[in-house]
Order: structure tokens, then sequence, then C-alpha cells
């Protein structure tokens, strides 16, 4: 009996690898999957994969430009169903923005319902909208699928195929633009105007050696559907060569006269790059300007724009400087921005930069592979219909003989074999004569079944006379289709045909201004420096007065406000709160007018947050730098600063650093104080010589002033100048605090009952 062979040990099953070749292999095949089957559009249709499947899918759906609209929920669970299994959110944004002809340089889907605003309202859900093609993309690209002009492949489960390539007519890529963002790799590409794409595409064909600086002379630059002017004409060459740079535009501004001699700005066209949130982020940064006082001439702001295209409209003052307002809009805000260009595609399987002549190259090379597959399945169903063509016409001549053996035979098999081969065994015929030519006859088998098949009317004269004209078509088209095929010039004129029709039944006018404008210059006027009263209430609302405001109501400007002080009003003030941050805010952001004006918190205007912090000392920033600052903490830490450490740029700084849970209970700017009194909440008291608390960077903690009890923190801190008889409130008693007994620093102190 035989024996079974001995299993192999474990160890040599398992296979060691290194860890990380496995994580380097993994990771790249990850990114690859993301790059070409999720993020970068193909050079060939310029479409990214959701949308090829999302087109396709409507195709097949019979959703076209002349059918009623389907849901487009319909249209994303059908394509999440067959091709598209990442998700319906994918499908619908995909959907959605390829019906947006503020975004696409021309739409391919025609939404019917709320599909978005330009002002970044979002498209309502799926189940609310409808949608169908729009006819350039059944026409332009999906309308030849049926003659093997594209490979098709299994979709993820294979119960379905999908094209690995749409057969775009038109260079979809640089009429509609792509974006996306893949795995180490990004792509951005500009829209671009379809008549001029179609005009530097023929002159290719007629040149292969064209220039990409010649190819400008057709396309000048990218054709935003936003309008706009691009501002840096000189500098596009090298983007179009090279596939990446950047690309200057800015919004159109008219002015427009009203009664009295007033204008009225009025922004009609913008950036490709403001469209959706961005517009109301211009509105806010015009108000920002306005409260800043960077500009005076602005009375109103109003957005008037709707679906017959943008209108911002700025109501000016009768004298404004709307040269230099149109210089501080430019300047300041979005209405001048840069459009980042990377025109990455995945070219051959790979993804790849390509510049223009690239990409016009990769689009000619296409519709020479699509047209050549195209007119080989013309021609081999021409060349079977001739086929068959010519044998019907061959029975007509011996239709007698045929009918013949048609009733000589006992089944159709007889009957064809008669036909094709000659065979006549078992076939009664009339005489020998007709056996003899039944003998001849030799029909190729779809010649016999056409025969076969053939209903008595074709035999009416008026049939036959259509047969023979039908046969007369068919060996034209045989003719042309061969010369298309093997002349290379008619190829390209069929090419060139199709988008002349293109670009006469979709062609527009050029919407985006090109030109080469000089940088802006924006002047600000220069602010008359004054002094004034900068006022803060308890509440944390600041505001500020000029000096003689505040002297006229001095009184109530002093009892209504936790800190009063002058300053400049081109300077900047320090905030130090209690949990050891130093907040400097311009003078010029706090609100000036008159006594009794609206104030706003000072939240508003800096980084204090009054939810977690509260003000210990204020004071401008001339008068902090030129003293030095006296710190003590909640737990007794104590150091002196010297001011100049807070002249900082940034708006927050931390001023001192602190333990956890401690916080400042006082800020001082030490002049001739000589010495300092803790007092802790147990009711100690600490008297000692302000000289031993050291100097210290803002960054240190500091050293300790008093040695505190378990439970016990330091609630005041008082300050003694030479000579000065200073005493306080302690309990119901008056606490003379020159009598205190003098101590040093980091002892317990005295306590008073």
């Amino acid at each position: 009996m035989a024996t079974k062979g001995k299993a192999k040990p474990i160890e040599e099953m398992v296979i060691k690898t290194e860890f990380s070749d496995i994580m380097q292999k993994s990771y790249i095949d990850y990114a690859m999957s993301v790059i070409i089957s999720r993020a970068l559009p193909d050079v060939r249709d310029g479409l990214k994969p959701v949308q090829r499947r999302t087109l396709y899918d409507m195709y097949e759906l019979g959703i076209r430009y002349d059918k009623p609209y389907r849901k487009s929920a319909r249209i994303v669970g059908d394509t999440m169903g067959k091709y598209h299994p990442h998700g319906d959110s994918s499908i619908y944004e995909a959907l959605v923005v390829m019906s947006q002809d503020f975004k696409k340089g021309m739409a391919l889907v025609d939404g019917h319902g709320n599909f978005g605003s330009i002002e970044g309202d979002g498209a309502a859900a799926m189940r609310y909208t409808e949608a169908r093609l729009q006819k350039i993309a059944q026409e332009g690209m999906l309308s030849d699928l049926d003659k093997d002009v594209v490979d098709f492949m299994p979709n993820f489960d294979e119960t379905e195929k999908e094209p690995t390539v749409l057969p775009c007519r038109f260079p979809n890529l640089l009429v509609n633009g792509s974006d996306g963002i893949a795995v180490g790799m990004v792509t951005s590409m500009p829209p671009h105007n379809l008549g001029e794409v179609v005009n530097a595409v023929k002159a290719y064909m007629q040149n292969p050696a064209i220039t990409t600086e010649e190819l400008m002379k057709y396309i000048p630059g990218p054709d935003f559907p936003t309008g706009g002017i691009v501002t840096n004409k000189s500098e596009l060459l090298n983007i179009y060569e090279t596939g990446v740079g950047k690309i200057k535009i800015r919004g159109k501004m008219n002015v427009e006269e009203e009664r009295g001699g007033k204008k009225r700005l009025v922004i009609t066209e913008i950036p490709y790059t403001m469209i959706g949130a961005n517009i109301s982020k211009f509105l806010l940064d015009i108000v920002a300007l306005i409260d800043a006082k960077k500009t005076t001439d602005i009375v109103d702001i109003s957005n008037q724009s709707s679906k017959e295209g943008i209108r911002i409209v700025l109501e000016l003052k009768k004298d404004a400087d709307v040269d230099n307002l149109k210089n501080l809009l430019l300047k300041k805000t979005k209405l001048e921005d840069t459009f980042g260009v990377n025109m990455l595609a995945v070219a051959d399987g790979r993804p790849e930069t390509l510049g223009l002549k690239s990409i016009i190259l990769y689009h000619v090379n296409f519709q020479r592979e699509i047209n050549t597959r195209k007119y080989r399945t013309l021609l081999n169903k021409e060349m079977e219909k001739k086929e068959i063509q010519e044998g019907l016409i061959k029975a007509c001549d011996v239709i007698d003989l045929i009918i013949e053996i048609l009733r000589g035979s006992t089944d159709q098999k007889m009957a064809k074999a008669c036909l094709t081969q000659g065979i006549t065994e078992g076939i009664r015929f009339k005489s020998r004569i007709s056996k003899k030519m039944a003998e001849q006859l030799r029909f190729t088998e779809k010649q016999a079944t056409a025969i076969l098949e053939m209903r008595l009317y074709k035999l009416i004269g008026l049939e036959i006379e259509a047969l023979l004209k039908d046969h007369e078509q068919t060996l034209s088209n045989i003719a042309r289709y061969k010369d298309i095929l093997m002349n290379p010039k008619s190829m390209d004129k069929v090419i060139i045909k199709e988008l002349d029709n293109f670009q006469k039944e979709y062609g527009r006018e050029r919407r985006t201004a090109i030109i080469d404008a000089e940088e802006i210059v924006f002047e600000e006027k220069k602010i008359e420096e004054m002094d004034v009263i900068v006022m803060v209430d308890r509440f944390g609302y600041i505001r500020s007065v000029d000096q003689v405001t505040y002297e006229r109501n001095k009184e109530a400007a002093d009892a209504e406000n936790k800190f009063v002080f002058k300053a400049v009003n081109t300077g900047r003030i320090c905030v130090f709160t209690n949990t050891g941050q130093m907040h400097a805010i311009k003078v010029l952001d706090i609100p000036f007018g008159k006594f009794r004006d609206k104030a706003v918190p000072i939240d508003n205007i800096s980084n204090f947050n009054s939810q977690d912090e509260s003000v210990i000392y204020m004071a401008p920033m001339n008068e902090v730098v030129m003293q030095k600052l006296m710190f003590v903490s909640r737990y007794a830490m104590m150091k002196q600063v010297y001011g100049t450490e807070f002249d900082v740029t940034k708006r927050t700084v931390a001023s001192t650093l602190m333990s956890d849970g401690d916080e400042l209970i006082c800020i001082c700017p030490m002049t001739d104080q000589k010495q300092v009194v803790l007092q802790t909440a147990n009711g100690f008291f600490l008297r000692f010589s302000a000289d031993e608390v050291p100097q210290k960077k803002k960054a240190a903690i500091g050293v300790r002033g008093m040695k505190l009890a378990p439970g016990d923190h330091l609630e005041n801190v008082y300050f003694i100048t030479d000579g000065e008889d200073r005493s306080i409130e302690y309990n119901s008693r008056t606490v003379d605090l020159g009598r205190l007994k003098i101590a040093r620093r980091d002892t317990k102190g005295t306590k008073l009952r």
C-alpha cells in the first residue's frame, strides 16, 4: 500500500519578504490606481473615469438630447451599479460640474433644476434634479461607439462592458479644461475657445512642423467662461511650451455715471478663480477695506448678479478717485488673481505633463486611429452588402431556375447546397437543361441565405431597379472608404470636415481678453498722525475718540471705562492678558468717532478671546518699549522684563511662561517704585525690595516671590515709592503698608489677623 507524501514543515511554507518592499509596492499600486483610474483626465477624450462612465451610462439609458429629462438619482444609481462603485457623491458631483456652463467651456450635460450657481450655491439633492446629454456630448463623444472605434473592457464585476475611452471628435481636454488632485501630483488645465482650438488643430494637420508660437496665433490663450482679462500675455508662450506656469487674470470694471455727478463702479466679469464662495469673500474683503479706512470712496455695495451674468455695484462718493479705487481692489482683493497651470494628463497609460502642441498631437493621432477603425468597420459592412447585392442581382437573372430548384427540393439544406455548390441530387427538374444550369451555380453562403430569405415582392421591376441603385451606392461607398483608409490626405479631410461642422454649430465668440498689463500700483493715502484717547469698558468693548471729545466728557469717560489712555492713531497698543498672552492691536483698527458711538469687542479686532482671557494691562506699544514691566502671577512667580521684548510684528506672542493652573494677576510698569508688597488670600503680607526681582526674558517663567501655604495664592500686589505713605483696607481695618516689616523675597511673610 502506497503511503502519502509527508506535509512540508510550516517554516518552508512561509514566504519571507522585507516589510518596506511590501509597503513600497502597495503604495505605488495605490498611487497609480488613483492617478489613472480616478483623478487625472485622459488626453484623448479629456475625461476622468467617473465623467466617462456617467456620460456612457446616460447614452446607454437612452437619455439623449432630444429625449425627455431623467432623474439624476436614476443616472447616478445606474452608473454606480454598473461602472463606478465608488459612492454616489463623486458621480453626482461629476454630473453637476459637467452641466455648469460657468465652470466648463462647453457643458456636456443638460441639467434641469437647481444645479448650483456661480456664487457657490450647491446643487439640489439628486432626487430633485433631472438631466440629459447635451447635443455636443452625444454627437461629439458617443455617436460612433457602435462602429468598433474604441476598445471595451469588463466593468468591475465583469457583468458589463465599458469603453476604455470615448471617441471624442473635438479636443475636449483643451475646450473644457480639467482639474484633479492625485497622489503626489495635480492637474489644472484652463478651458479654451472651441473655434480657436479647431483652427489650431487644422493648422497642425496641415503643417505638423508648426511651432507652439505659431499655434498661439490661433489659440492666443485660455478662454474662461467667466470672461475677465488675462494680463500676462508675454508669459503664455512659456506656459504652453512647458505645460506649467501661472496665468494672471483680473475682472472687468465699468464706470457708470449717475445723476448729480455721482458714479458707480460696476464689476461685470470676474476671475475664473473667484467662482463659488470666493464671490462672497470678495464682498467681505471690500467691507474690510472700508472698515480699515483703506478707502472712503465707497458708499454702498450691492450684488445684483443673476442668470444673465455678474453685476456687482459699488456706489461711490461724488468726488471719488475711481482709478485709485480700481487699483486698490485689484491689489487688495481677489479681483486680480492667478490661475496655476499644470497641464498633466494620462497619455499612453501614464501621467505626463503636456504642452499645447503635444495635446493637439495626441488628439490628431487619436482621431486618425478612431477614423481608421470606423471606416474599416464601415468598409467591411459595405463589402458584405456588396456580396449580398451581387448575389441578388445574379439571382434575378436566373430567377426561374431558382424557383424550379426551390420547388424541386425536399428541404432548405438541399436547396442551399445546390445554390452554393451546384449539387442537384434529389432535386426534381423540369428538364436536363435546367439541371445542367443548376450544376453551374456557385453562390456564396451569404448570398444563398439572402436568396432563400428573399420575398417575392423583390421581383417587382421597381424593386430590382432600387437594388441596382443601392449596389451602385455600395460600390461608391467602398471606393470612398478605401480611399480614406489608404490615403492619409483623404483621412485628414474627413477629420477636418468634422471639426468644421463642430466649429460652425457650437463655436462662439471669445469671452476672455488677453493683454500685457502693467503692474498695479496703489498709493495709500497718507494718514494724518494724531493723538487719540483709547477707552475700554469693563465688558471688553473698545473705541477711540479725539482729545477734545475726551476732555469734554472726561468725567463720564473715566467713570464708565476700565482703561483710558492716550495713543497715536498710527501706532499699536499692547493688550496683556491673565493667560500670559500679549495681543498687539493697530489703533487704526479701533473704531474712531463720537463719544457715544458704538464700540466693538476686542475679540473682533485681535486674537483676544474673551471666553478664555481677561485683560490685565493695556498701554500704547511706544510707551511699553520704553519701560520695564513687573510680572506677578497667582502662584507668586515674578520677573521684570524690558518692554523692547514686546516690540514684535506678530499679532500675538507669549509675554511670559507659566506653570499649569497659574495665571497673571498683575503687570506694572516700573518707574520709581522701590518696594513690593504681596498679599495672599489667607492674609499673609510680604514686603521686600523690588530690586530683588531679577530681569528676565519674556519666555522665562521668573522667580518665586513668596512661599505660599498649601491652598493659598496671591490676591493683591502693591508697589511703594520712597517716602510714600500708602495704606489699604483689609478686614475692616486700615493697614499701613510702609510700616510692614521689610523681609526678603521668597519668604512666608507676616499674617495679619
